[in-house]
């Protein structure tokens, strides 16, 4: 199945019952698919489709409100459209899970694969976990529901996937069966709830006095959650036999020189790059950052704690020196004395390949490199007309 077609699995697996629909390339099929579901009534849910992703964003968190388990999906231009409500969703404190299809933003026009979309939501306070494969993509919304939906934790979370790489490409899929699924995920029990029986007051004014009290509490809720998610790995693993290495999954690192750290599809090739560097005597490893929120700081610190030299890739430009990615890395081994030499690499944008020579190249000149500091590359010469 399609990568897509995954995210439909795992919703209709966790028994959401509410989704909101709002097509856009390249996710459209995603919602598509859990139509189909409902209408065949494969899918007991409420099936809503809405003017906007706003709109969207707003139906989950008012159907979690109200004691609904919620999906929603959206990529790009439409993931920026929702920025407004995804504050809300998690200031609420609204478990809602969203899969997300990275696709660049524009100007100019571009469908392929960038994570400008969801790296610009970065200080939203929802999880954000990026996926390498379509069984990776299935397993990770059954997980998030689990994570988000923790008591301590009530957080949203984005399960990310790459444009057409994972979107549009087929691939084998084990579907886990309903009934462990429903062993591993408990029904959904929010503390609060809308009821007319009960009545509560949501969303009331609070002053200077108050209001840095509700931070310190999401604050403490996404610290939380770099503790569940290893758990929920390894519980994961004991009911479905697969596990994906909690919030940073190493490959090779061991007495490694130097460590590509990144995220999504690229990882696939990279460990094809780690492999012949080794073979040709370079001491290289990955590390796969799974989930940039948390931000995984601590597994960062111990990495650069054995390693000289850090490689990082960052499919997404912020518009400041360094990319996301390079700078939350460059913040946590500023942490421990004698910290690695890292070096960011702005690379595969708007659906640029990151081929084997690129991933190469980028770890190679970080090796020969005599300190930190950020490169584009694979840019090419252009005349500007």
């Amino acid at each position: 199945m399609t990568g897509n077609v995954a995210q439909a699995w795992g919703a209709k697996l966790a028994r959401a019952q509410v989704i909101a629909a709002y097509p856009i390339t390249p996710q459209t099929t995603i919602v598509e698919r859990l139509s189909d579901f409902i209408a065949k009534g494969e899918l007991q849910a409420k099936y809503l489709t809405v003017e906007s992703e706003h709109s969207a964003m707003q139906a989950c968190i008012s159907a979690s409100l109200a004691g609904a388990r919620t999906y929603t999906a959206t990529s790009s231009q439409g993931l920026l459209l929702m920025h407004e409500l995804l504050h809300w969703a998690s200031g609420q404190r609204t478990p809602v899970v969203m899969g997300v299809v990275n696709r660049a933003v524009g100007p100019p026009w571009n469908i392929w694969v960038d994570h400008t979309d969801t790296m610009a939501q970065r200080d939203t306070n929802w999880i954000q976990a990026y996926c390498e494969n379509n069984q990776e993509v299935l397993d990770m919304v059954i997980q998030a529901y689990k994570i988000g939906e923790d008591a301590e934790i009530s957080l949203p979370v984005m399960i990310m996937e790459d444009a057409f790489y994972l979107s549009h490409t087929a691939e084998p899929v084990e579907i886990p069966h309903p009934t462990l699924v429903d062993a591993f995920l408990p029904t959904f029990h929010p503390r609060h709830v809308l009821d007319v029986d009960e009545p509560l007051g949501f969303n009331v004014l609070a002053g200077p006095d108050l209001y840095e009290e509700f931070r310190f509490q999401l604050a403490h809720a996404m610290e939380a959650t770099a503790t569940r998610i290893p758990e929920v790995d390894e519980e994961f693993e004991r009911s479905f036999g697969r596990s994906w290495g909690g919030l940073m999954e190493r490959y090779r690192c061991e007495d490694a020189d130097v460590v590509l750290i990144a995220v999504g599809t690229a990882t696939s090739t990279a460990r094809v790059v780690v492999d012949g560097l080794r073979d040709s005597g370079v001491k290289a490893g990955l590390a796969k950052l799974r989930f940039f929120r948390p931000f995984p700081r601590e597994d960062i610190k111990h990495l650069a704690g054995e390693v000289d030299s850090i490689t990082v890739l960052d499919r997404s430009y912020t518009g400041t020196y360094g990319g996301a990615i390079y700078t939350e890395v460059v913040a946590s081994v500023k942490e421990i004395p004698h910290s690695p030499k890292v070096r960011g690499f702005y690379a595969g944008l708007g659906g640029r390949d990151l081929s084997p020579e690129v991933i190469k190249d980028c770890m190679m000149e970080t090796l020969k490199a005599e300190e930190s500091g950020v490169v584009w590359a694979d840019v090419r010469e252009f005349q500007e007309v």
